[in-house]
């Protein structure tokens, strides 16, 4: 089985080397790894430069957003399933997409998912907090419950069936695929009960009280559009995040 791994960067010279490190560190070696960039004007691409023997296909042009640098990847992809490890982030251990694999495994699951921690952005051994997501049921769907999507591993052809990322959505296009996925299609997915993704803070929907509240209104939006749920489930969304800051994950403390 093929694994599509794509990172979409912009000026992102500071930790794109240790994502990349990360990814290249993994124990299963049928997988490619697809770069696409922004158009980095503050070092990232000569660092990209260096790695292009090890990398399958970067590309480096201006888009739209971290979505349709996404969108661009998956278009690109040739995996029988696809994930994303963002240029903030690491995987937690060389063995994450053997783990991935073999829960592919059973052909009727056609997505994985499993726990993330949040990292202190310098110290990337520091875990601030601890998303864990347990297992998946459409009743938890409909009262805000998600994956993160770090974590979450699709079968390319669910992608070409279904769609990829709404880029009218700016900062939840995730959260909108994932309920269409699971929502709307009901896609059978499997919860992997460890650790995946170390994921550094200071992501783009938690930078502002702005894009705070833009967040919550394009989450909204993509409940009632997927006809998930609404109002309710937003708030418990919201609210179901706060026991992550008193939990910690041992083996990476």
């Amino acid at each position: 089985m093929k694994i599509s791994i794509i990172t979409a960067t912009w000026n992102c010279v500071d930790t794109i080397s240790d994502c990349l490190d990360s990814a290249s560190s993994q124990v299963w070696g049928n997988c490619e790894h697809l770069v696409i960039d922004g158009k980095s004007t503050d070092g990232t691409l000569d660092l990209l430069e260096q790695w292009r023997n090890r990398l399958d296909y970067i590309v480096s042009e201006p888009d739209s957003g971290i979505y349709d640098a996404l969108n661009k990847g998956v278009a690109q992809a040739t995996g029988d399933v696809i994930g994303f490890l963002h240029a903030d982030d690491l995987y937690a251990d060389n063995e994450v997409l053997t783990t991935i694999t073999k829960a592919f495994e059973d052909p009727s699951i056609d997505a994985v998912y499993g726990d993330l921690v949040y990292v202190s952005k310098n110290e990337p051994d520091k875990v601030v907090r601890y998303w864990k997501s347990g297992l998946y049921s459409y009743n938890k769907l409909k009262h805000g419950w998600m994956p993160p999507h770090p974590t979450f591993y699709v079968r390319r052809s669910v992608y070409e069936q279904f769609g990829s990322f709404d880029t009218s959505f700016q900062i939840a296009a995730d959260y909108d695929c994932m309920l269409r996925f699971l929502g709307q299609h009901k896609v059978k997915c499997a919860y992997i009960p460890q650790v995946l993704v170390k994921m550094r803070l200071g992501g783009e929907s938690n930078r502002s009280l702005a894009n705070i509240i833009q967040k919550s209104v394009e989450d909204y939006n993509a409940l009632k559009r997927n006809m998930v749920g609404g109002v309710g489930a937003l708030l418990w969304k919201n609210l179901s995040k706060l026991p992550q800051f008193f939990k910690r994950h041992k083996s990476l403390e």
